[in-house]
């Protein structure tokens, strides 16, 4: 084996300059910024609290923009959604101390919907291998302000137990390497939010590293292994009713249209999961849509002698709540190798989505079922059956009202409400990756903080949050960040204040400056689209209780 190869390793004249010639007054906080500006970051997202004294100005001088939210929490949120509409990592700044706690959630969720966040955070005292070095404090006596006491002891260690992967840094010439190394964990699949961890003596001392310039990294692939989808390719030929899960991994990998290829092969019904919105066209005639928690679907998968689930880990919202026990044999491509086989036993992939579909493209043969899209029709006349026996039109009407006043490919963003379980199975997404909710640690305030970051990554399209009247209190203060940078994005406040005595909505969002409108079901897709289509922040109002279905699987 030999390592010649042709790379060109010479700096250019320009890095050359850059690295000969550094700008006076240079820190720690600069190499940081530097590096993520010479990996592709674009927006920084932070919040109030103590970042180290000059990031802003070394922002500044690199050209990054800075978003800056009320919360530590919703700076995550918003974080996480850049990362999932854009591919790209989020770079997030964390204030130091235990205010880093309140990042948790947020990356909780980044972590379960696989979106790549880069976290950085700045120890007060250094503690750990290495500490010391200027500007460091020998012990606490020295320690001028008191606040540098409230510096958690293991800070790495609550944050290992949360993200992918955990960076720590004691000396300058560490950071652009941790940095690069974070970014390349946080983009190699399964994505995933990660976390850097600077001391601040590091960050505020003036440095001699040179300015950097060069930050390339190559995200490793995960293919299939060849004996896996040789078995699987078999497997699927041969079935006499094999059926798919589609989930958010198919729609993280982009690889929707080679599932619709797969499908049409080898004639399997699809249902996608509330993660895997969009994954499938709604129409299709093989599409069981995402009715993934009625029963009917449920009979269908537990039937299929072949069961293949891509990019799901067949969890609670994607499995019945746990009704599902599948008879047949399943097939499980995950790239989360913590997820594969988490609840069945199964023919383990551990792969990319898109790559696994490719290898399947490439191995299986087709498959003749011209009975096939009758036993999705069948299922989903069962489905709309059992609703309307229910007397739930007015739910169903909202529900075809949000689809209808939100334009084909604009990402709406869900807090845990009544019409956010509706949408998980009613709504037609239109398109992958155009519904997101906080599906992974379920918290409420999530919607409106991360259609502020949607809107950050994409300022030409009107983006959806969704939240409860009582949910949307927990974002409520990010009605001015939303002012502040005129960022396009319609709160939808739902419900009848049935938690108690609450504001009102619209008059709030006022006296923020952002225009709010009260509508009612009748005149929902009007408002709502008429909203959408004015530039800049707005608020509709539902003042209206919607009702949860009767359970898909008695007992």
């Amino acid at each position: 084996m030999t390592h010649d190869h042709d790379l060109v390793l010479r700096p250019t004249a320009a890095q050359t300059e850059a690295a000969l010639d550094p700008p006076p007054g240079r820190t720690g906080t600069d190499l940081v910024v530097e590096t993520l500006a010479a990996l592709g970051a674009t927006t920084v997202f932070g919040a109030p609290g103590r970042p180290a004294p000059g990031v802003l100005d070394a922002l500044h001088r690199t050209g990054l923009r800075h978003v800056g939210l009320r919360t530590v929490c919703d700076a995550g949120f918003a974080a996480d959604a850049y990362g999932r509409v854009t591919g790209e990592a989020a770079p997030l700044l964390v204030p130091s101390g235990p205010g880093a706690l309140a990042a948790l959630a947020a990356l909780q969720e980044a972590r379960a919907a696989s979106a790549p966040v880069l976290a950085i955070g700045g120890q007060v005292t250094g503690a750990g291998p290495g500490h010391g070095g200027p500007g460091h404090p020998r012990d606490l006596s020295e320690l001028r302000d008191l606040s540098e006491l409230r510096e958690l002891p293991d800070r790495d260690g609550v944050f290992r137990g949360v993200v992918k992967s955990v960076h720590p840094v004691r000396t300058q010439s560490q950071i652009p390497s941790a940095i690069a190394e974070a970014w390349t964990s946080a983009l190699t699949v399964p994505h995933g939010p990660v976390w850097v961890d600077v001391p601040r003596h590091v960050l505020l001392a003036e440095t001699q590293v040179p300015v950097v310039t060069g930050g390339d990294t190559f995200p490793e692939e995960l293919p299939p292994r060849p004996e896996l989808t040789a078995v699987a390719a078999d497997l699927l030929v041969r079935a006499e009713r094999p059926a798919i899960v589609a989930g958010g991994g198919v729609v993280r990998a982009d690889a929707s249209g080679k599932l619709r290829q797969l499908a049409e092969r080898i004639q399997a019904p699809v249902v996608t999961t509330s993660g895997g919105k969009g994954a499938f066209p709604w129409t299709h005639p093989l599409s069981l849509r995402s009715w993934s928690a009625d029963r009917h679907t449920t009979e269908l998968l537990e039937d299929a002698d072949v069961l293949l689930v891509i990019g799901s880990g067949l969890g609670e919202l994607s499995s019945g709540h746990r009704a599902f026990e599948p008879r047949g044999r399943i097939v499980q491509i995950q790239a989360d190798l913590g997820k594969l086989e988490s609840h069945h036993p199964a023919l383990g992939i551990h792969a990319d989505a898109r790559l696994a579909l490719q290898a399947l493209l490439e191995t299986v043969g087709e498959r003749r079922d011209e009975a096939a899209p009758e036993r999705v029709r069948a299922v989903l006349s069962e489905a709309r059956a059992r609703l309307a026996a229910q007397d739930l039109t007015l739910e169903q009407d909202v529900v075809a009202a949000v689809r209808e006043a939100l334009p084909t490919g604009a990402p709406s963003f869900w807090d845990p409400t009544v019409l956010t379980c509706w949408a998980w199975s009613a709504l037609d997404a239109k398109a992958p990756g155009a519904m997101h909710s906080a599906q992974g640690a379920g918290v409420p305030g999530y919607g409106f903080p991360a259609a502020l970051g949607a809107a950050a990554a994409d300022p030409t399209r009107p983006v959806l949050a969704v939240s409860g009247d009582d949910g949307a209190l927990h974002a409520v203060a990010e009605l001015a960040t939303a002012l502040q940078y005129d960022l396009n994005v319609t709160w939808l406040v739902t419900g009848d204040g049935g938690h108690g005595t609450g504001p009102d909505h619209v008059a709030l969002a006022e006296s923020f400056g952002v225009p709010g409108v009260r509508t009612s079901p009748q005149t929902l897709a009007a408002d709502l689209a008429k909203a959408l289509a004015a530039p800049g922040p707005s608020v509709v109002v539902l003042p209206t209780a919607l009702r949860m279905p009767a359970p898909a699987h008695p007992g």
